[in-house]
């Protein structure tokens, strides 16, 4: 499978589970939730959403190398997990028997991955021609 078919397909499903969970969290979440966590639970969704559109863009861009995209690819999807999953546990922590409490300071580092892909995107673009 080529990287920019990789791409697509998780900017597809990352975009698919934004949706899905969002209108969990404006059916499902809204009562059993406290204002603080649902707001919480929807920052994670912007931020999975936004990156799904940035895979896209990534994947479309021609003037950006393979092992560019390749890169940026990895560093998102692992950022969107880190970052959004842990926020997606910690906002439902009082739902579950599980204390997810733990994760807390996952939620920087997977922010941190998504602040170096947009940086390394950046860096791309000025190095490389268009």
């Amino acid at each position: 499978m080529s990287m920019e078919k990789k791409i697509f397909l998780a900017a597809s499903i990352l975009g698919l589970i934004a949706v899905v969970l969002g209108a969990f969290a404006a059916h499902g979440l809204r009562n059993p939730l406290d204002t603080i966590s649902l707001e919480s639970f929807q920052t994670g969704i912007r931020y999975q959403m936004y990156h799904a559109f940035f895979l896209f863009v990534v994947g479309l861009m021609p003037q950006l190398h393979p092992q560019q995209k390749k890169r940026l690819f990895w560093l998102t999807l692992l950022g969107v997990l880190l970052f959004s999953g842990s926020i997606y546990l910690l906002a439902t922590n009082a739902l579950t028997p599980i204390d997810f409490s733990f994760f807390g300071p996952v939620t920087p580092i997977g922010g941190l991955l998504l602040i170096s892909t947009w940086g390394m995107s950046g860096v791309y673009f000025l190095k490389n021609k268009f």
